[in-house]
Protein backbone atom coordinates (compact mmCIF):
# COMPACT_ATOMS: atom_id res chain seq x y z
CA UNK A 1 0.00 0.00 0.00
CA UNK A 2 1.20 3.49 -0.83
CA UNK A 3 1.47 6.00 1.98
CA UNK A 4 2.12 9.24 0.10
CA UNK A 5 -0.65 11.35 -1.34
CA UNK A 6 -0.09 12.45 -4.96
CA UNK A 7 0.86 16.09 -5.46
CA UNK A 8 -2.49 17.10 -6.92
CA UNK A 9 -5.67 15.10 -6.23
CA UNK A 10 -9.11 16.09 -7.50
CA UNK A 11 -12.36 14.78 -6.00
CA UNK A 12 -15.29 15.05 -8.40
CA UNK A 13 -18.93 14.06 -8.70
CA UNK A 14 -22.45 15.50 -8.89
CA UNK A 15 -24.09 17.77 -6.32
CA UNK A 16 -24.70 15.97 -3.03
CA UNK A 17 -22.33 13.04 -3.58
CA UNK A 18 -19.90 14.21 -0.88
CA UNK A 19 -16.90 15.42 -2.89
CA UNK A 20 -16.25 18.54 -0.79
CA UNK A 21 -16.50 16.60 2.47
CA UNK A 22 -14.12 13.91 1.21
CA UNK A 23 -11.66 16.47 -0.16
CA UNK A 24 -11.65 18.28 3.19
CA UNK A 25 -11.01 15.08 5.13
CA UNK A 26 -8.24 13.88 2.79
CA UNK A 27 -6.56 17.28 2.94
CA UNK A 28 -6.73 17.31 6.74
CA UNK A 29 -5.50 13.74 7.04
CA UNK A 30 -2.43 14.34 4.88
CA UNK A 31 -1.81 17.98 5.86
CA UNK A 32 -2.42 18.98 2.23
CA UNK A 33 -3.68 22.31 0.94
CA UNK A 34 -7.41 22.32 0.22
CA UNK A 35 -8.61 23.98 -2.99
CA UNK A 36 -12.34 24.36 -2.52
CA UNK A 37 -15.12 25.88 -4.57
CA UNK A 38 -16.81 28.66 -2.66
CA UNK A 39 -20.34 27.87 -3.81
CA UNK A 40 -21.93 30.33 -1.43
CA UNK A 41 -20.04 33.22 -3.02
CA UNK A 42 -21.97 32.90 -6.29
CA UNK A 43 -24.69 35.59 -6.06
CA UNK A 44 -26.65 34.10 -8.98
CA UNK A 45 -26.94 30.52 -7.74
CA UNK A 46 -30.09 30.83 -5.63
CA UNK A 47 -31.87 32.54 -8.52
CA UNK A 48 -30.64 29.82 -10.88
CA UNK A 49 -32.09 26.99 -8.78
CA UNK A 50 -35.45 28.81 -8.67
CA UNK A 51 -35.58 29.99 -12.31
CA UNK A 52 -32.82 28.25 -14.29
CA UNK A 53 -33.57 29.87 -17.63
CA UNK A 54 -33.16 33.37 -16.19
CA UNK A 55 -29.88 33.00 -14.29
CA UNK A 56 -28.00 30.07 -15.83
CA UNK A 57 -25.54 32.11 -17.88
CA UNK A 58 -24.74 34.54 -15.06
CA UNK A 59 -24.21 31.72 -12.56
CA UNK A 60 -22.05 29.76 -14.99
CA UNK A 61 -19.83 32.69 -15.93
CA UNK A 62 -19.29 33.54 -12.26
CA UNK A 63 -18.16 29.97 -11.58
CA UNK A 64 -15.91 30.02 -14.65
CA UNK A 65 -14.12 33.16 -13.45
CA UNK A 66 -13.83 31.84 -9.88
CA UNK A 67 -12.47 28.44 -10.93
CA UNK A 68 -10.10 29.92 -13.49
CA UNK A 69 -8.58 32.26 -10.92
CA UNK A 70 -8.00 29.39 -8.49
CA UNK A 71 -6.43 27.12 -11.12
CA UNK A 72 -4.17 29.88 -12.40
CA UNK A 73 -2.98 30.36 -8.85
CA UNK A 74 -2.04 26.67 -8.71
CA UNK A 75 -0.20 26.90 -12.02
CA UNK A 76 1.82 29.90 -10.83
CA UNK A 77 2.95 27.92 -7.78
CA UNK A 78 4.00 24.97 -9.94
CA UNK A 79 6.51 23.70 -7.37
CA UNK A 80 4.17 22.52 -4.63
CA UNK A 81 5.32 22.85 -1.06
CA UNK A 82 2.44 20.58 -0.08
CA UNK A 83 0.08 18.24 -1.83
CA UNK A 84 -3.10 19.88 -3.09
CA UNK A 85 -6.61 18.41 -2.86
CA UNK A 86 -9.35 20.09 -4.91
CA UNK A 87 -13.09 19.43 -4.81
CA UNK A 88 -13.54 20.14 -8.52
CA UNK A 89 -11.97 19.55 -11.91
CA UNK A 90 -11.84 22.67 -14.07
CA UNK A 91 -13.16 20.78 -17.11
CA UNK A 92 -16.41 20.19 -15.23
CA UNK A 93 -17.25 23.85 -15.76
CA UNK A 94 -18.02 23.06 -19.39
CA UNK A 95 -19.97 20.00 -18.29
CA UNK A 96 -22.31 22.14 -16.18
CA UNK A 97 -22.57 24.70 -18.97
CA UNK A 98 -23.76 22.03 -21.40
CA UNK A 99 -26.46 20.95 -18.95
CA UNK A 100 -27.71 24.39 -17.91
CA UNK A 101 -27.32 26.74 -20.88
CA UNK A 102 -29.37 27.21 -24.02
CA UNK A 103 -27.49 26.71 -27.33
CA UNK A 104 -27.02 30.45 -27.89
CA UNK A 105 -25.87 30.96 -24.28
CA UNK A 106 -23.48 28.02 -24.56
CA UNK A 107 -21.97 29.53 -27.71
CA UNK A 108 -21.30 32.77 -25.81
CA UNK A 109 -19.93 30.83 -22.84
CA UNK A 110 -17.55 28.94 -25.15
CA UNK A 111 -16.24 32.20 -26.58
CA UNK A 112 -15.49 33.45 -23.08
CA UNK A 113 -13.93 30.12 -22.09
CA UNK A 114 -11.62 30.09 -25.11
CA UNK A 115 -10.67 33.73 -24.63
CA UNK A 116 -9.43 33.03 -21.11
CA UNK A 117 -6.74 30.65 -22.45
CA UNK A 118 -6.81 28.56 -19.29
CA UNK A 119 -3.69 26.55 -18.47
CA UNK A 120 -4.81 24.51 -15.48
CA UNK A 121 -2.44 21.97 -13.91
CA UNK A 122 -3.19 18.33 -14.72
CA UNK A 123 -4.16 16.27 -11.66
CA UNK A 124 -2.05 13.32 -10.58
CA UNK A 125 -5.28 11.53 -9.65
CA UNK A 126 -8.99 12.14 -10.14
CA UNK A 127 -11.49 10.44 -7.82
CA UNK A 128 -14.98 10.38 -9.36
CA UNK A 129 -17.75 9.66 -6.85
CA UNK A 130 -20.97 8.20 -8.25
CA UNK A 131 -24.43 7.84 -6.67
CA UNK A 132 -28.01 7.57 -7.99
CA UNK A 133 -30.32 10.57 -8.00
CA UNK A 134 -32.42 9.43 -5.04
CA UNK A 135 -29.26 9.17 -2.92
CA UNK A 136 -28.12 12.62 -4.02
CA UNK A 137 -31.51 14.12 -3.17
CA UNK A 138 -31.46 12.52 0.29
CA UNK A 139 -27.99 13.88 1.02
CA UNK A 140 -28.86 17.34 -0.28
CA UNK A 141 -31.94 17.39 1.94
CA UNK A 142 -29.99 16.10 4.95
CA UNK A 143 -27.29 18.77 4.77
CA UNK A 144 -29.98 21.44 4.51
CA UNK A 145 -28.23 24.17 2.57
CA UNK A 146 -30.69 27.00 2.01
CA UNK A 147 -29.33 27.70 -1.46
CA UNK A 148 -30.03 24.11 -2.60
CA UNK A 149 -33.65 23.86 -1.49
CA UNK A 150 -35.00 24.27 -5.05
CA UNK A 151 -32.85 21.62 -6.75
CA UNK A 152 -35.02 19.29 -8.83
CA UNK A 153 -34.43 15.56 -9.44
CA UNK A 154 -34.65 16.13 -13.21
CA UNK A 155 -31.70 18.51 -13.02
CA UNK A 156 -29.66 15.96 -11.07
CA UNK A 157 -30.57 13.26 -13.60
CA UNK A 158 -29.18 15.36 -16.45
CA UNK A 159 -26.13 16.17 -14.39
CA UNK A 160 -25.49 12.53 -13.53
CA UNK A 161 -25.72 11.57 -17.20
CA UNK A 162 -23.32 14.35 -18.18
CA UNK A 163 -20.81 13.25 -15.53
CA UNK A 164 -21.02 9.61 -16.61
CA UNK A 165 -20.46 10.53 -20.25
CA UNK A 166 -17.60 12.88 -19.43
CA UNK A 167 -15.68 10.37 -17.32
CA UNK A 168 -16.38 7.54 -19.76
CA UNK A 169 -14.07 9.39 -22.14
CA UNK A 170 -11.70 10.96 -19.58
CA UNK A 171 -8.05 10.00 -19.97
CA UNK A 172 -6.03 13.07 -18.94
CA UNK A 173 -5.06 11.62 -15.54
CA UNK A 174 -5.32 8.40 -13.50
CA UNK A 175 -8.99 7.90 -12.62
CA UNK A 176 -10.63 6.13 -9.69
CA UNK A 177 -14.39 5.66 -10.16
CA UNK A 178 -16.09 5.05 -6.80
CA UNK A 179 -19.59 3.75 -6.14
CA UNK A 180 -20.43 6.09 -3.26
CA UNK A 181 -24.10 5.16 -2.96
CA UNK A 182 -23.92 3.03 0.18
CA UNK A 183 -20.89 4.26 2.06
CA UNK A 184 -20.39 7.07 4.56
CA UNK A 185 -16.74 8.10 4.32
CA UNK A 186 -17.29 11.08 6.63
CA UNK A 187 -18.86 9.46 9.69
CA UNK A 188 -17.81 5.83 9.25
CA UNK A 189 -14.11 5.24 9.84
CA UNK A 190 -14.10 1.86 8.12
CA UNK A 191 -15.66 3.29 4.97
CA UNK A 192 -13.15 6.13 4.92
CA UNK A 193 -10.11 3.92 5.50
CA UNK A 194 -10.90 1.52 2.68
CA UNK A 195 -11.50 4.40 0.30
CA UNK A 196 -8.27 6.12 1.42
CA UNK A 197 -6.36 2.89 0.79
CA UNK A 198 -7.76 2.69 -2.71
CA UNK A 199 -6.83 6.34 -3.40
CA UNK A 200 -3.24 5.80 -2.27
CA UNK A 201 -2.93 2.67 -4.41
CA UNK A 202 -4.24 4.25 -7.62
CA UNK A 203 -1.26 5.62 -9.50
CA UNK A 204 -2.12 4.97 -13.14
CA UNK A 205 -4.90 3.92 -15.48
CA UNK A 206 -8.62 3.66 -14.78
CA UNK A 207 -10.00 1.75 -11.80
CA UNK A 208 -13.48 1.00 -10.45
CA UNK A 209 -14.13 0.62 -6.75
CA UNK A 210 -17.29 -0.83 -5.22
CA UNK A 211 -16.64 -0.62 -1.47
CA UNK A 212 -18.46 -2.77 1.01
CA UNK A 213 -20.16 -0.66 3.72
CA UNK A 214 -18.68 -1.11 7.18
CA UNK A 215 -20.93 -1.42 10.18
CA UNK A 216 -20.87 1.76 12.26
Amino acid sequence: MGSTLPDFVVIEGPIGVGKSSLASRIALDFEADLVREEIEENPFLDHFYQRPSEAALSAQLFFLMQRTKQMQGLRQSSIFNHSKVADYLLEKDQLFAQVTLSPIEYDLYQQVFEHLVIDAPTPDLVVYLQAPVNTLMERIKKRGRHIERHIEPTYLERLNEAYANFFHHYSAAPLLVVNAADIDFINNEGDYEQLKTQILNTTSGRHYFNPLPFAS
